[in-house]
């Protein structure tokens, strides 16, 4: 069985709409250094936490967060 990775597009979004982490963070109610870690691949949201991320940006989850095999 192939082990899954959850890859992250939230930098490309982030310098789409011109947004600092820190940016986000207070769209979303989290601090910088969440979005940190889910960016950098260290933690994996909560399905609650993705869809408000890809709500801020406007697009769908899958948009911002894809399901690869590593």
């Amino acid at each position: 069985m192939t082990k899954k990775a959850l890859r992250n597009q939230i930098k490309v979004y982030r310098a789409m709409n011109d947004w600092t982490q820190e940016e986000l963070a207070h769209q979303v109610s989290v601090t910088r250094k969440t979005i940190n870690t889910i960016e950098n691949g260290k933690f994996v949201p909560s399905a609650y936490l993705a869809l408000k991320i890809a709500k801020s940006f406007g697009v769908t989850v899958e948009d911002v967060f894809q399901l690869e095999d590593e």
